[in-house]
């Protein structure tokens, strides 16, 4: 079974609102990525786990030609409103339906954690680069960092047994992402950190915005809508604003990588 059958329905549950409330808040990320792999006129941009099309969206404002991919139907269905210009399809990290080399710039933000095979979902991602192109690869950085974590501790906390995987920050210890990466036959070059706080006006916007993510969705199947949500909003009380917005500081880190 491909991450595309088990991820797809989860990440379709909601997701006009993690395309206008929740994925944006990567910007400063894609940005960063962007740069990383030196993204600009006339580059073969590819988008492994591109979501609703965010970070394509930015690289097609730098002129990029733009392919992408991702597990959720509804979720390229927006992709392919926001790209019309980009070959944007559905399908499996580790099973990816292009050519070998015809890509100069690969990223893969906040994707890689979701597949069933991330050595595999890497080889896919080397396969596809162009010789001498960039893969930059991006996940949540240590926890201590990410205040999102008193979410992940609230939803899994309420789970009847633990969540499969080794969890969001499973990569995210010094030097894992670079080990796995190396693992899979690619160049290590680069490594950043990035800054994207999680800003939500009010905790109405807030919930839909958490709950639009996939493993969000496989919580409430499991938990009930009514007490995730309330546990959810006990854990971000400590970030609570006094315009009744909550604000939470996040870092992401990403890694470059040649073929």
């Amino acid at each position: 079974m491909g991450s595309a059958q088990v991820q797809g329905e989860s990440w379709s549950q909601a997701a006009q609102d993690w395309a206008d409330l929740q994925e944006p808040t990567a910007g400063p990320l894609w940005r960063a990525m962007l740069d990383a792999a030196k993204v600009g006129q006339g580059t073969r941009f590819f988008d492994a786990g591109c979501g609703a099309g965010g970070a394509s969206t930015f690289a097609a404002q730098r002129g990029a030609i733009i392919s992408g991919l991702d597990a959720s139907d509804a979720l390229i269905s927006i992709a392919r409103e926001r790209v019309p210009q980009g070959d944007v399809r559905v399908g499996d990290l580790e099973s990816l339906p292009f050519s070998a080399g015809v890509f100069d710039a690969v990223i893969a933000s906040n994707s890689l954690q979701y597949t069933a095979d991330p050595k595999a979902a890497l080889r896919e991602l080397q396969r596809v680069c162009a010789p001498n192109g960039y893969i930059v690869v991006s996940i949540w950085g240590a926890p201590e960092n990410c205040e999102q974590r008193v979410v992940f501790k609230a939803v899994c906390d309420k789970q009847p047994s633990p969540p499969s995987g080794g969890g969001p920050f499973a990569l995210s210890a010094a030097g894992a992402l670079e080990g796995l990466i190396g693992q899979a036959g690619l160049k290590v070059i680069g490594r950043g950190e990035v800054d994207c706080p999680f800003e939500y006006r009010d905790l109405e916007t807030l919930w839909r915005a958490q709950r639009s993510a996939g493993p969000m969705q496989a919580a409430i199947r499991a938990v009930g809508e009514g007490q995730l949500r309330a546990a959810v909003e006990r854990a971000v009380g400590p970030y609570r604003m006094s315009t009744g917005g909550v604000r939470m500081e996040n870092r992401f880190l990403y890694v470059t990588a040649t073929v």
